[in-house]
């Protein structure tokens, strides 16, 4: 593998890396030392991560480096740094849910993602930045503030991935993992310029605990490339046992990395830019952006036709907010430890613990057949295009306010992206368009059940034809510094 003069470790894919290491072009070790040298750099000004673990990152680049000399099979992505969020359980690490409340707190356990990332031969660096309990669409808490973007780090990163976010924008990793129980990964790949998968309901387990009893959430990946997105999915797919939700596996032989090697073939393709969602206003730059892919689509063979009515319901958008609401009453807080929670989440915890096991229920029944409802009646479309947000990144403290105001504005913000938490479709963020002033707006596509083949393959195809993996916030190349470089 060859690289142009000047090209720095953090230029390269995650793939590009794992290549590297394989061929002994570059260590485990010289990977990590390079990922924790920009973390010390570019962090303190944007906010990426709440935890870095560089001891134990370089204790497992010693392990990688030796593996590597010993010869023999090494995992696909052996010695590429990563980071976890922090919403996700690390033996040892210390997991925070971004709550001061749980600021301390160090679990005993693995999640699988954790697991699953490691034996595929990734290294963590830390813990990602997350709002308190993942709940906001944007990314700030009392430990460390706001996840920046780093195209304009006075504007928030997105959330609830937006630390994750922020440390792949950045070059800090090459890749990172994510969740979504209502567009948390789509809306940091949207306001950072990068892909991000939202996989099916039961693509990837939610093991040990099974917590996200709604079924709203899921775990996937943000990436700068398609391919690099998909080795990530690639490496946390399959079901635990005990699972309550199992997405059917690929075929034998068959991966999610290899359908980005595939091309689509001519796809029918259902957009709609009306969410349904009383007082949501789409701005001009998300119109522009809708209407860019569209005609992307159009110009690559597709069918784009517009759907004959938006979506969404106002008893479904009900019905979602009483299962966001659901989720806070069952949060590992102290009563006595309740006043320092921040006021969105007191708000939904309030909101949570007034319902009925009536209204939890009729709210659950109404999601559940509108998933099917909504499914069926889309039945006809391989894709649907859509936006994300209905505004491009918002300033830092916009959702600023009490908890009411604050949900009130996140829900016409984030107008798109749950209804597909709701039917557990698998989604994607594709980034083709960039503002006259240089911030980057998201695109969603949405595959049909357990269909994420498609949308790779898919997403792969607009990738070759409007590439973005040279687009970078200034961030991205800071002074380089002696050893920087990669060997050639």
């Amino acid at each position: 593998m060859t690289s142009s003069p000047g090209t720095q470790l953090h230029d390269l894919t995650a793939l590009e890396q794992a290549a590297a290491v394989r061929a002994r072009e570059v260590s485990p070790t010289e990977l990590v030392e390079h990922a924790l040298g920009r973390v010390e750099a570019l962090d303190a000004e944007l906010g990426a991560f709440l935890t870095v673990t560089p001891g134990r990152a370089r204790a497992a680049a010693a392990v990688a480096d030796r593996a590597v000399l010993a010869g023999g099979d090494l995992p696909p992505l052996h010695g590429v740094p990563t980071a976890i969020k922090d919403l996700n359980n690390t033996a040892g690490v210390r997991t925070t849910f971004g709550s001061a409340v749980l600021s301390a707190f160090v679990p005993d356990v693995d999640d699988a993602v954790v697991t699953a990332l490691a034996a595929a031969g990734t290294i963590s660096l830390g813990k990602t930045n997350t709002p308190e309990f993942g709940f906001p669409c944007y990314t700030d808490n009392d430990l460390v503030g706001p996840a920046r973007c780093p195209w304009d780090p006075f504007r928030l990163a997105g959330g609830s991935s937006g630390g994750a976010a922020v440390a792949v924008a950045a070059g800090m990793v090459p890749f990172a993992q994510g969740s979504d129980g209502g567009g948390s990964i789509r809306i940091p790949a949207g306001v950072n310029g990068l892909f991000g998968i939202k996989p099916s309901r039961g693509r990837v387990s939610n093991a040990p605990y099974n917590s996200e009893v709604t079924g709203l959430g899921v775990q996937g990946s943000l990436a700068r490339t398609v391919r690099d997105a998909a080795a990530m999915l690639d490496a946390m797919a399959g079901p635990v046992t005990g699972d309550p939700f199992w997405a059917p596996p690929l075929p034998p032989g068959e991966t999610f990395l290899g359908a980005a090697d595939r091309p689509p073939g001519r796809l029918r393709v259902g957009r709609y830019l009306d969410p349904g969602m009383p007082g949501a206003e789409i701005d001009p730059e998300v119109r522009a952006a809708f209407e860019d892919a569209s005609t992307l689509l159009a110009g690559l063979g597709h069918e784009v036709a517009d759907l004959p009515g938006p979506p969404l319901t106002p008893g479904v958008f009900g019905a979602f907010e009483v299962a966001w609401a659901l989720s806070a009453t069952t949060l590992p807080v102290p009563a006595a430890a309740v006043a320092q929670l921040r006021p969105l989440t007191r708000f939904l915890r309030d909101r949570g613990l007034a319902l009925s096991a009536r209204d939890a229920m009729e709210a659950m029944f109404t999601l559940r057949l509108f998933a099917r409802r909504f499914i069926e009646s889309t039945s006809g479309y391989d894709v649907l295009l859509a936006p994300i947000c209905t505004l491009p990144p918002r300033p830092l403290g916009w959702f600023d306010g009490d908890g009411a105001a604050d949900f009130e504005r996140q829900a016409r913000y984030a107008a798109f992206p749950a209804v597909y938490n709701v039917t557990g479709q698998p989604a994607v963020s594709v980034p083709l368009w960039w503002t006259a002033d240089g911030l980057p707006v998201g695109t969603m596509l949405v595959g049909r059940p357990a269909d994420e083949v498609t949308l790779i393959s898919l997403s792969a195809q607009l990738e070759e034809a409007r590439p973005w993996v040279h687009r970078h916030p200034p961030a991205w190349r800071p002074a380089a510094r002696a050893g920087d470089q990669r060997p050639r």
